[in-house]
């Protein structure tokens, strides 16, 4: 008999710890629990740790609302199971916590930290610096994503395209990345994981929208960049 039909899992609300807020909610952390071979492990789920952050808390189209639990969880949910059946033979709860910090994490916001550093250091270079440390603070609490929108609107056009086009050489592939996610996610679960990003068509998916919106670069040379991103972290879950 396969190895996969002893694994068994479940998502819950840990109520043995304290409460928390979720965008204004109080509510118990959202755990993990995978059994194997009469082992339990128990984790803290990472999309409640990630949609927790209070710039998912998002307005849109007259209303205000974060993530839900049950939206989260359902998250966490796809992945675990991704990743039950990708090992029939060959599961180990050793092997799940490598996949698990592998294939849940979200492209957007492992690459969304440099990309940030990338904007500090380029407007301390144009001599602003006051503005540099208010960018990087309040990236807390907005996507960068949609501060560089903002920043479109206001910047003289030379500088917004100087920002942006040297974002593609010196910082992580984030602006492309998330442009592309945001176009095929539905608010608020606005995310790309590494387990999307490596089933299906989504890889041809990103190729095809870069040869739209960035019709002057290289497509071949920013699907390098995500990949030596991705190779990059990849290395941390060994």
């Amino acid at each position: 008999m396969s190895k996969v039909y002893k694994v068994s899992y479940k998502t819950y609300l840990n109520d043995r710890l304290k409460q928390v807020y979720l965008h204004g909610q109080l509510t118990y952390p959202l755990y993990v629990q995978v059994t194997f071979e009469r082992k339990t492990i128990f984790f803290k789920s990472y999309y409640f740790e990630l949609f927790s952050k209070p710039r998912y808390f998002l307005s849109a189209a007259g209303l205000s609302r974060g993530p839900s639990i049950e939206e989260i969880t359902a998250k966490e949910n796809e992945v675990i199971d991704f990743i039950i059946n990708k090992h029939p033979d060959d599961f180990s709860l050793d092997l799940f916590k490598q996949e698990y910090a592998f294939y849940s994490r979200d492209l957007c916001d492992i690459t969304e930290e440099g990309f940030i550093d990338y904007m500090y250091t380029f407007f301390q270079d144009k001599g602003m610096p006051a503005f540099a440390v208010t960018i990087r603070e309040g990236s807390r609490y907005r996507i960068a994503y949609d501060v560089v929108r903002d920043m479109k609107r206001a910047f003289t056009k030379p500088l917004y395209e100087e920002l942006a086009e040297n974002s593609l050489y010196y910082a992580p592939p984030y602006l492309p990345l998330y442009g592309f996610m945001q176009q095929t996610k539905k608010w608020p679960m606005l995310s790309l994981t590494v387990m999307e990003w490596e089933t299906g068509d989504t890889q041809a998916a990103f190729t095809e929208c870069l040869q739209k919106y960035y019709p002057k670069n290289d497509a071949g040379e920013i699907r390098k960049q995500v990949d030596k991103w991705l190779k990059h972290f990849e290395k941390d879950k060994y």
